[in-house]
């Protein structure tokens, strides 16, 4: 394995060289709003299993042998809305930015 990623990186370098790039100076482009989008995705999950809890235990009385599905839908739906909002923010950022962009022309 360490072979492996030892090759790999080699090749990567050496694909960099062909195209006049110089493999010391090159940095990987970040994910701006990375963590806005995690951060998102978990405090949605978390919602999502404390209201599950509250579900399981005020309105089945912790009696459901379903419990189990409604955790993990809940889960993923507010998981899921938690990315959504974390697209809408990112893309009125990204569209706040052209349209600065374009006022400076």
């Amino acid at each position: 394995m360490i072979f492996g990623i030892v090759y790999l990186k080699k090749r990567e370098n050496l694909a960099m060289i062909e195209r006049n790039i110089d493999p010391r100076s090159y940095k990987p482009q970040s994910a701006p709003y990375q963590n806005l989008k995690w951060g998102l995705l978990l405090i949605g999950s978390g919602l999502g299993l404390f209201l599950a809890y509250v579900l399981n235990r005020a309105v089945f009385n912790g009696f459901n042998d379903d419990a189990f599905f409604l955790y993990i839908s809940l889960i993923a739906i507010f998981g899921g809305a938690g990315l959504f909002v974390s697209y809408r923010i990112e893309k009125r950022e990204v569209l706040d930015k052209e349209d600065q962009r374009i006022e400076k022309l």
